[in-house]
């Protein structure tokens, strides 16, 4: 290995620094709050961020009902409320270098919240590999798509995710190793629970490899057909804005990008680490942050990229405004009889 773990472990050694925390960047520990400070910046921002985005996009799928026109929406929400749980269980390792959860066995909290991280960022992936094969269908097969993809099937395949991603990694409490989670602000699941290279290709094999496949071949064949709609669109001398299945496939492909993009350091540092080949604790908390903030980044693309998106936020912003409207007018009524 290229670095070891022996400088967090200095801590432990240096009597000077006996109360100090675990703080995995080795930088921005703070005296006066005797937590790390830059990590605990760095979880809170990203648990703030990631909570109020999902709920915002749940609040404007209920709000919007041309978004649910498409039958990927309930993929969609699936990954909203997915995602909103991992900005919940984030809270965890604030609480951890807050001083909040020393009565817990570092173990079990490690293995559950390791396993609860990696389950919900599967749900995740697995559900863009879903959403990637039925717009392939939408564009391939129009004519039988509505008979092939039915909002049973869409349900049977939401809960088939939930449990195939809970089934892949149940076997991190087995003690096949770890689940690939590499935030480890608790010192027992940086120092003692290691990654297993066994464990790591049953992964990469059962989820990595087939969601990444399946999204490189629907995407590729998807804008190939795109393509040459848009060519026949151009030769009858109609506008290329007419055909909406470039658009929306252009956003569920932007979505997927940046997912892949974000979670590709994550992806490597995890086949490094199990390989034995390299392990840095600084790598370790910068990869696994950059991958969860992929949580929120769903947000930002449907804000940006989805008309209907952005019409059902202006409702739900008018909803609200409207609502605060009367919630004031009624205090000042109420202040008024006082």
């Amino acid at each position: 290995m290229n670095s070891s773990l022996d400088p967090l472990n200095h801590s432990s050694t240096d009597p000077s620094n006996l109360s100090a925390p675990f703080c995995l960047l080795e930088i921005g520990y703070s005296q006066i709050f005797n937590t790390c400070l830059l990590e605990v910046s760095i979880i809170l921002l990203l648990t703030v961020l990631i909570i109020s985005g999902n709920l915002v996009v749940i609040f404007v799928f209920h709000c919007a009902p041309l978004l649910s026109h498409h039958t990927t929406s309930a993929f969609i929400q699936t990954m909203a409320y997915a995602d909103l749980l991992v900005g919940v269980s984030c809270l965890f390792p604030s609480m951890s270098l807050l001083h909040h959860l020393q009565g817990l066995d570092p173990k079990l909290t490690c293995q559950v919240f390791g396993y609860m991280v990696s389950v919900l960022k599967s749900v995740s992936m697995a559900s863009l590999a879903c959403v990637s094969v039925d717009r392939y269908i939408a564009i391939t097969r129009p004519l039988t798509y509505a008979s092939l993809v039915t909002p049973c099937r869409v349900r049977c395949c939401i809960i088939l995710i939930w449990l195939y991603s809970a089934l892949v990694f149940l076997p991190s409490f087995l003690g096949w190793g770890k689940p690939g989670y590499h935030g480890d602000v608790v010192e027992w699941c940086a120092v003692e629970w290691r990654t297993r290279p066994v464990f790591t290709t049953f992964i990469v094999a059962l989820l990595y490899a087939p969601a990444a496949l399946t999204v490189c071949f629907t995407y590729a064949n998807i804008f190939k057909i795109c393509r040459q709609h848009t060519r026949e669109i151009s030769e009858r001398h109609q506008p290329s804005s007419t055909y909406p299945d470039k658009r929306y496939a252009m956003v569920l492909f932007r979505i997927t990008s940046v997912f892949y993009i974000l979670w590709l350091p994550y992806i490597l540092y995890f086949l490094l680490e199990s390989g034995g080949i390299y392990h840095h604790p600084a790598a370790s908390f910068l990869t696994t942050w950059l991958a969860i903030s992929n949580s929120f980044c769903n947000c930002l693309i449907y804000s940006l990229s989805n008309s209907a998106f952005r019409k059902g936020l202006k409702r739900l912003c008018s909803f609200c405004l409207q609502s605060s409207g009367d919630a004031n007018e009624c205090i000042r009524s109420w202040l008024f009889l006082l």
